[in-house]
């Protein structure tokens, strides 16, 4: 059973950027719903406190009438008596004017003026969520704010509290056996001196002492590695901003068994210092598993 949930309703004018929004909150982890009718919620708080899996939601809801607007307050009301559940309110905003060519730029009808203006509908709207929004935790207006800076925004007012961090997937790999489809940056280390051709450091991995040792032992492993190091320690915060969760990082070698190993064991632990860092060795065991299936 949950202890405590993080919940997030995000609301607002229609097409102030409700979509992008939610996009940031599943890159933070967030487990997102779009549009559940109110009424539904009291009973899915109690499958969720149940099952103790889910520890952090973000609710998309439009309003789209003074019924539906009344039932939320209701559930609110019942969730501020709710111990476990730990509630704030997004409300995205912008000008009528923005609202307007948002929508002429879409060509989409707004959900309150089907067989009217825009304008009319913006106002409509505006009027039924003035209550909601005085009691808003933050309110963003995003008027001229661009998709990639209301996603920094939100990245910045909820990263911290929901204790969600960047991560970094380190991976080594090798390049017998195809790159990883899903790394964003990929450096090949085939250059430096092979451990294969020592006859007692070939069974092993870069795991084991001597093969980390023998690849590290070289000048040009040490000029490699303070180079790459400094690099990717200068770039990490820009993606960091950028609101990525997540970057994956993969370094190969021919056979993924010692030199891709041992440096990205040793890379991983590097970032690990400020970041939080998964050591993945995709095939450091490929060439064991062909010799026994031989």
């Amino acid at each position: 059973m949950v202890d405590s949930l993080e919940l997030v309703i995000v609301t607002g004018m229609s097409g102030a950027g409700k979509t992008v929004a939610v996009q940031s909150f599943e890159d933070m982890g967030y487990f997102c719903i779009d549009n559940m009718p109110p009424s539904l919620i009291p009973k899915f708080w109690e499958l969720i406190k149940e099952s103790g899996k889910i520890t952090k939601i973000a609710l998309v809801i439009d309003m789209r009438s003074r019924s539906f607007f009344e039932e939320l307050q209701g559930m609110l009301i019942d969730i501020e008596n709710t111990k476990f559940i730990n509630t704030k309110i997004l409300f995205l905003d912008a000008t009528d004017e923005e609202l307007v060519s948002r929508y002429k730029e879409t060509r989409r009808a707004h959900p309150l003026a089907m067989d009217g203006l825009i304008t009319e509908g913006i106002k409509k709207e505006r009027s039924l969520l003035a209550d909601f929004k005085s009691q808003a935790t933050l309110v963003i207006d995003t008027t001229t704010l661009t998709p990639r800076q209301l996603r920094e925004k939100i990245n910045e007012e909820f990263r911290a509290a929901s204790g969600t961090g960047f991560r970094i997937e380190m991976v080594s790999f090798g390049f017998k056996y195809g790159l990883p489809i899903d790394a964003d940056i990929v450096m090949d280390v085939r250059f430096l001196p092979n451990p294969h051709y020592v006859p007692e450091l070939r069974p092993l991995t870069g795991l084991d002492k001597p093969v980390y040792d023998y690849v590290m032992a070289f000048q040009e492993t040490e000029d490699f590695y303070q180079q790459f190091s400094k690099l990717l320690l200068t770039i990490m915060p820009g993606y960091v901003k950028e609101g990525k969760s997540s970057l994956t990082i993969a370094i190969g070698c021919t056979g993924g068994q010692h030199r891709s190993v041992a440096l990205t064991k040793r890379i991983g632990d590097l970032l690990a210092k400020d970041y939080h860092v998964n050591i993945t060795h995709r095939d450091k065991d490929k060439r064991k598993e062909t010799v026994n299936r031989s």
